[in-house]
């Protein structure tokens, strides 16, 4: 299950992200990193962000908690800069947030992986993104925090590209992911197809359908290839569990990128 807050302050924008997340305060005390419905991809990055991230989730890697935020466009008023008050009054309604990790900083792939485990961590984090076509963890911007010592995935937005063009989106479902050769942890990705089938194993259809059900009913109906909500979602899942069918032609991908890689 998700948790649903209402946001009570907006604290802060988070500048460096395209869409403009923020760090808002929220009606059970905690503080969380925002993102809009009304920024950017809209609704769609939200249910990339909600889907990826429940996978990992699925996979025990690890992900700051996901909340559901409603939002009242009537914090607006209080605040000075234009472009966040349009960005209030058009995130109307439900959105999402992640936990907040205060005192947390940015991965950086000069240094060693702080962890005991590199490689088992670092291949089902690689396998993972393949999966779930993440183009959005490189070293240039490496969506990891590093918080306590360990490792944390954040930002998945950017993920499952296919959503924003349908058109053959099942033939399309077991190509390779060509960007997964960028990936910040390849190089210590030296497990990817030894992980292999116990990751896919984690992610029965039970489970997949599990996670496509959480999506809310108003970020879906946007895409007029499909006649309802219902298979809207259907088409999240579909894609997903054929994705996963044996034999994964993107995991063999990513196996052969990291040899270029070293």
């Amino acid at each position: 299950m998700i948790r649903t807050i209402t946001a009570t302050e907006y604290v802060m924008p988070l500048r460096e992200g395209g869409s403009l997340p923020a760090i808002v305060a929220g009606d059970d005390d905690g503080t969380y990193v925002l993102k809009f419905r009304g920024a950017g991809q809209g609704a769609r990055a939200l249910i990339a962000e909600l889907v990826s991230g429940e996978i990992a989730r699925l996979l025990k890697l690890p992900v700051p908690e996901i909340v559901f935020v409603d939002l009242d466009p009537r914090m607006a008023k209080t605040e000075p800069d234009p472009e966040i008050q349009d960005l209030l009054r058009k995130s109307e309604g439900l959105n999402l947030a992640l936990d907040y990790l205060p005192g947390s900083i940015t991965f950086d792939p000069i240094v060693a992986l702080p962890i005991a485990d590199k490689a088992s961590l670092a291949s089902s984090i690689v396998w993972f993104d393949a999966l779930v076509t993440n183009v959005d963890r490189t070293p240039k911007n490496t969506n990891l925090l590093v918080w306590h010592r360990k490792l944390w995935m954040i930002d998945h937005g950017a993920s499952l590209i296919f959503h924003h063009n349908w058109d053959g989106y099942l033939e399309r479902s077991g190509n390779p992911f060509r960007q997964i050769g960028e990936h910040v942890l390849l190089r210590w990705a030296s497990e990817i197809a030894e992980v292999d089938a116990g990751l896919a194993a984690l992610l029965t259809p039970e489970a997949i359908e599990g996670v496509v059900d959480l999506i809310p009913e108003s970020w879906l109906g946007d895409e007029p290839r499909f006649a309802t909500i219902a298979e809207h979602r259907l088409g999240y899942r579909d894609y997903l569990m054929q994705r996963l069918a044996s034999p994964r032609k993107w995991m063999e991908d990513a196996v052969h990128a990291r040899t270029l890689r070293v």
